[in-house]
């Protein structure tokens, strides 16, 4: 379309209504007018209250302006919609728009019929790769959103996601010129976290707002939501400040964990990446500590935002009120400047039906110029036509209209039999619609991994960035026993279809399977018989929606419990094997590591999650000091490393002879056996008699209380810093995960039992 002559971007957050107007002044925009308007209750507080307070929002703020010659452009939620971000392959740009169709398919999580998509691509002038993000939200979601300002005739130009709208923002201000920056958006009920810089952007919306802090403050003092949220404002010049503060501290520290765990994703994804400093936007930054907490906890500097470079509306009885809720409006802002065409990010998710009628809206001036010409044409010849067409009846001899009175009919007829034929092959549609469903959650495993290990506590930014860069002197700023820290050496699922079932009739399945898992997923022989002996029966007994995996074969396994013809009960047995410095590593992981895992079940922020923890059992837990096994498997490792960095050959397979053996995927003679005539078959191994391998002897261990006697042996050093890892912990931990559990209802289901005594009573 033409450039509008103004553009307002609206966003009608959980606690007020705010917009931000646009106009060109010259070459540049600049803010000629604003709207704050606080909603009476908290939306997410008010029920079905909430589509009265946005409407009555929205009439306050059309009553007192005019739209004639604006276009409006507003936002949604990052929590109510979807971004992937994904590198596309090389390919001619003419090709891209297939290419990044078929990855919607593949990304997003329903049916493109069901939702409204876009995308947008960023490029770097020195980097042939593209990088693509994918944008999608329900579309019913989203026509109920634009239906609140159609309402009052608004002409809405763009739907964008809040996260991306404050990216326009900052990006169009230049925040991100000195390099890659996280933006901390904290909103009422959710916050968003964006690390970009001017060429990529990588986002998450994470379940924590200002209502927490107020939430906080309602438990504490025993006040209603409206009272606490006054205190929670007033916190700065109340009397009882650090009582205030103390109570709001847990929901502090549960924000920075967030944000530490968010950057620690980031950093494992993109390791040459180095944030170089945290903005800070929202409301609930007012509350005084807050941007020093962050400062201290994240060791980045933290910027909270005090300007535009559109400046700020002229009128000095706004200018005040502006100034006041500047941290708030950033998003509205960014919506403005994608409407007035200066957006860095241009994607929309705005309803193909209404961008084809905004198309023809814009050309109506042309067709009115045309029908002007037209009703000028016809005013001339009109009083001709009854004369001629009298004219053209007595001439008809030969019935020319009565022919073409039957080629219409016959042209009628031809249509009602190809609306026939349209019809036809619906059951191979539906066939063909079914085998697409095949598809359905073929990301589930991937997304399930990625929420493990955002979800599992995490160690402060400092630590991280010295790890990731190798720095041993800023990790030994921490005594290696007070680091919570986790290190993971293997993840390994098995698929099991009656998981549920039989996890509540065996106290010990979890361990069972945490055990099989150490063996590829088969259980061997007993004992007792040869341990060449053919394998229990297990098979990949896969769900369709995997990729792939190890599983079991229920019917093979003895009093298994059948699998709910529904699917319900499926799930995994995730054996999760990691070691942790900490001196209290037993209670770091029986308390923060297990309720880290516990939470990831569908919640309030995230209602139809695919899965859910259900179960969190520590298998075995040792000081590596009195663990053989782990032991030997250093031992094993600086090894082989050392006889490859001394020039030798890895051959044989795998690890092959000289290292690790010969023979098969692992070789035999070291792992299982120290003798160098082949060690112990484990059904991984192509060659389960090996041979060939190096000897590798422990070092010795002192009599009566199992620690090794010589603590400066190589192998059980930190390579990064030289310490002994012989008082690290190592740990095993089994997860159960439930797949496709019931959606969260904030409804606690009714408990049949509960009617019996009054049943009974009746009888």
């Amino acid at each position: 379309m033409a450039n509008p002559r103004f553009a307002w971007g609206i966003d009608i957050g959980n606690r007020a209504l705010k917009a931000v107007k646009l106009v060109r002044d010259g070459d540049v925009l600049r803010v000629d007018d604003f709207e704050f308007i606080e909603h009476e209750t908290v939306l997410s507080q008010a029920g079905d209250n909430r589509e009265s307070l946005v409407q009555a929002a929205l009439a306050n703020f059309v009553q007192r302006h005019t739209f004639k010659g604006g276009v409006v452009s507003i936002g949604v939620s990052g929590q109510t919609s979807f971004a992937r971000f994904v590198k596309l392959p090389p390919v001619e740009d003419k090709k891209i728009p297939e290419i990044v169709r078929f990855e919607a398919v593949q990304q997003i999580p329903f049916p493109l019929e069901d939702v409204e998509w876009s995308y947008q691509l960023f490029r770097q002038a020195d980097n042939p790769e593209v990088e693509v993000g994918i944008f999608a939200m329900r579309r019913e979601l989203v026509n109920q959103h634009i239906k609140y300002f159609t309402d009052f005739d608004l002409n809405v130009q763009a739907v964008q996601m809040n996260p991306l709208a404050v990216y326009n923002a900052m990006q169009y201000d230049g925040r991100f010129n000195d390099g890659l920056s996280m933006v901390v958006d904290v909103g009422t009920d959710n916050t968003d976290l964006i690390i970009a810089d001017n060429n990529s952007i990588w986002m998450r919306s994470i379940p924590i707002g200002g209502s927490n802090f107020t939430e906080a403050l309602v438990k504490a003092f025993k006040l209603n939501f409206t009272k606490a949220e006054d205190l929670k404002r007033n916190a700065a010049t109340s009397k009882y400040a650090r009582q205030i503060f103390q109570h709001m501290r847990p929901v502090f520290a549960d924000l920075v964990a967030e944000i530490q765990r968010s950057i620690g994703f980031y950093a494992s994804v993109h390791r040459e990446a180095k944030l170089s400093r945290i903005y800070a936007l929202g409301g609930t930054f007012k509350l005084p500590g807050l941007q020093k907490y962050l400062q201290q906890n994240l060791q980045l500097q933290v910027e909270r935002i005090d300007s535009l470079s559109s400046g700020a509306p002229a009128d000095p009885k706004h200018a005040a009120t502006f100034g006041d809720n500047l941290l708030s409006i950033v998003g509205a802002y960014g919506l403005a400047i994608q409407a007035m065409g200066q957006g860095t990010i241009t994607s929309s998710l705005l309803p193909r039906a209404i961008q084809r009628e905004r198309i023809w809206q814009d050309k109506t001036k042309w067709f009115g110029l045309a029908a002007g010409l037209f009703i000028a044409g016809t005013t001339v010849v009109g009083a001709r036509f009854f004369l001629e067409n009298l004219q053209y009846t007595s001439l008809d001899t030969e019935g020319i209209r009565d022919s073409n009175k039957a080629i219409l009919a016959k042209g009628e007829e031809l249509n009602t039999r190809w609306a026939a034929v349209q019809g036809a092959g619906e059951t191979e549609r539906t066939i063909i619609a079914n085998l697409q469903t095949l598809a359905e959650g073929k990301h589930l495993w991937r997304d399930l991994l990625s929420d493990l290990i955002i979800t599992l506590p995490q160690p402060p930014a400092a630590l991280q960035a010295a790890i990731a860069t190798g720095n041993a002197d800023e990790i030994k700023k921490i005594p290696r026993d007070q680091r919570k820290l986790i290190q993971i050496d293997a993840i390994t699922p098995i698929y099991d279809a009656a998981m549920v079932g039989k996890m509540s009739a065996d106290t010990t399945y979890l361990k069972t399977m945490s055990t099989m898992a150490a063996t590829g997923g088969v259980m061997g022989a007993p004992a007792a018989a040869n341990p060449f002996a053919a394998p229990q029966p297990f098979v990949d007994n896969l769900d369709p929606r995997m990729g792939g995996g190890m599983g079991i074969d229920a019917t093979a396994t003895p009093g298994a419990v059948p699998a709910d013809p529904a699917g319900k009960g499926r799930g995994f047995v995730i054996t999760l094997r990691f070691t942790c410095p900490l001196a209290a590593a037993p209670a770091f992981v029986e308390n923060d590591v297990e309720k880290a895992l516990l939470s990831l079940a569908p919640s309030p922020s995230r209602p139809n999650l695919k899965y859910k923890v259900h179960k969190v059992e520590i298998v075995s837990s040792s000081q590596v000091s009195f663990d053989t096994t782990r032991r030997t498997r250093l031992l094993n490792d600086y090894n082989a490393a050392q006889i490859v960095k001394e020039g030798g050959v890895v051959a044989g397979g795998a690890y092959g002879g000289g290292a690790y053996g010969g023979g098969g995927a692992y070789g035999g003679g070291n792992v299982y056996d120290n003798d160098n005539i082949g060690g112990r078959p484990d059904p991984r191994m192509g060659n389960p008699f090996g041979g060939g391998g190096a000897r590798f002897t422990p070092p010795p261990v002192a009599a009566g209380n199992g620690v090794v006697n010589d603590k400066d042996n190589p192998a059980y050093q930190d390579r990064i810093t030289g310490e002994t890892l012989l008082s690290d912990w190592d740990f095993v931990v089994a997860i159960a995960v439930e797949i496709d559990p019931e959606p969260y209802s904030a409804t606690p289901k009714p408990d049949p039992a509960a009617a019996v005594p009054e049943q009974a009573a009746a009888n």
